[in-house]
């Protein structure tokens, strides 16, 4: 897919000031976990005590691991997100059935079907998510994945996730030429908080790798 940039999220944000930096980088969007077992899961409230703090044009990405429907709209409802993303064993149905894109995220990691395959059954998803977890695991365990082997005949926006930090990046980017780029423990001092050194440097590695 043709593109001027990289786009970049910022996942696993439990501090307001991260955020705020983020922003102030020109990060594109910010992720909020919700799945129990994270070290990065928040509740709904000191979520949206985040989310109101924001400033405008900044999305906001809800993730979310084989939840309910209740689950699903009372995090709608409290985050306003612009985006869902999906991190389990959901259906293609069950995503698309809330009314806001989302993003589908797929287990790289002793994958059984081709990519393009998935890509077909999920194909009203906005893009989808490749993370270096195995099928089954919980997502955001820092594991990266053979990023030259992303095949090219999938035709849907491709969100680069898993091991990515400020010294692979801009490797990553020019290996899988991604439409987006998505990092969590890679710009941390520790679970759940961001470092600011790292969350600059990793932004300007990918700039440098667009350019």
């Amino acid at each position: 897919m043709n593109q001027l940039r990289t786009r970049i999220k910022f996942c696993g944000i439990t501090r307001a000031e991260d955020a705020l930096a983020a922003a102030a980088l020109g990060v594109d969007a910010l992720g909020f976990i919700f799945v129990p077992g994270s070290p990065r899961c928040l509740t709904l409230d000191a979520a949206v005590a985040i989310r109101r703090r924001l400033p405008p044009l900044l999305s906001v990405v809800t993730l979310l691991r084989n939840p309910d429907s209740d689950e699903v709209w009372e995090t709608i409802d409290a985050m306003q997100p612009h985006l869902l993303q999906f991190h389990g064993e959901e259906t293609p149905d069950f995503c698309a059935g809330f009314g806001l894109p989302y993003v589908k995220a797929v287990a790289m990691r002793g994958l059984q079907r081709p990519l393009a395959e998935i890509a077909r059954d999920y194909a009203d998803a906005a893009a989808l998510l490749l993370d270096g977890h195995a099928p089954g695991e919980l997502g955001g365990q820092g594991k990266s994945f053979d990023w030259a082997a992303i095949a090219a005949d999938v035709h849907k926006p491709l969100i680069l996730a898993g091991g990515l930090n400020p010294h692979n990046v801009a490797t990553a980017i020019r290996l899988a030429h991604p439409y987006a780029v998505d990092v969590s423990s890679g710009i941390e001092s520790k679970p759940g908080i961001k470092d600011s050194g790292k969350m600059e440097a990793f932004v300007r590695h990918v700039r440098d790798a667009d350019t």
